[in-house]
């Protein structure tokens, strides 16, 4: 086995929170909104949904003019982590049941979570494909240099479970503390392959190329989404949580690959 590192996710994602939401603050717009939707709602959402929900962001804004959407990305397990800590959030959005269902059994949530889209795994590669991967049995050899996502979070998880399933033992370089850092890592050509989603295949344009894999059928995520608790705009989170869920953002998840629930 290769020796790897592994990010302090909780640590990392804290930082995440707490430079965005410092952005978001002083842009808080209190009039009234259309329905009665107004001001900042803060959103938890898994790493893997950052271009997706900075589109909905943008379109839910559109259609309550007053408000403002401010996000904190991060490894899943992290967020859930932070939200039991106290962070002041209005909604929380993760990339698997079981990191939602532990912010439910802290009491954080308000109702029942709803399951808004699926995804899978792929291999992303660095253009030209130096490592000359060519599926899951690659990470199982000790030459190429291989990331993957810590356990902890969804895609670790997801790739834990693949990896028992076909009886292979992982080689990675290095574990990152969500997907955006391991395709990252694939992007900087500092590994020959990562395992991600493929949504973040394709919002990596042509920076990566992807690999599928019949393996990944057998560990597919799905995606709760909630309002919390303790929202400090609970009427915003509610109108966020339902616009996630409309046609609009339907739309918008299927153009960027991702799986119907």
């Amino acid at each position: 086995m290769k020796p790897f590192r592994t990010l302090a996710a909780a640590a990392a994602a804290l930082t995440v929170t707490a430079g965005l939401a410092a952005c978001g603050a002083d842009d808080t717009n209190t009039s009234s909104g259309s329905n009665g939707v107004s001001g900042t709602v803060t959103v938890f959402a898994a790493a893997s949904l950052t271009e997706t929900f900075t589109t909905l962001g943008k379109q839910f804004e559109a259609a309550h003019p007053g408000t403002k959407v401010v996000y904190s990305f991060g490894g899943s397990s992290a967020l859930a982590q932070q939200i039991e800590q106290g962070a002041p959030a209005d909604v929380f959005a993760s990339a698997a049941p079981a990191t939602m269902q532990q912010v439910v059994d802290a009491g954080e949530v308000t109702g029942q979570p709803s399951t808004f889209v699926s995804n899978r795994l792929e291999i992303a590669v660095p253009k030209g494909n130096p490592g000359h991967i060519t599926g899951l049995a690659d990470f199982g050899r000790t030459e190429p240099r291989l990331a993957l996502c810590a356990e902890q979070v969804p895609c670790g998880a997801a790739a834990e479970k693949v990896f028992e399933i076909s009886g292979i033992t992982p080689q990675p370089d290095t574990r990152e503390q969500d997907v955006k850092a391991a395709l990252t890592k694939v992007t900087l050509d500092e590994v020959d392959a990562a395992l991600v989603y493929r949504t973040d295949v394709r919002a990596a344009g042509d920076k990566v190329t992807g690999i599928d894999f019949p393996e990944a059928e057998k560990a597919i995520n799905t995606y709760p989404i909630a309002p919390l608790a303790e929202a400090p705009n609970a009427s915003a989170a509610a109108a966020f949580v339902d616009y996630v869920r409309s046609a609009e953002a339907k739309k918008v998840f299927a153009d960027a690959g991702f799986g119907t629930p």
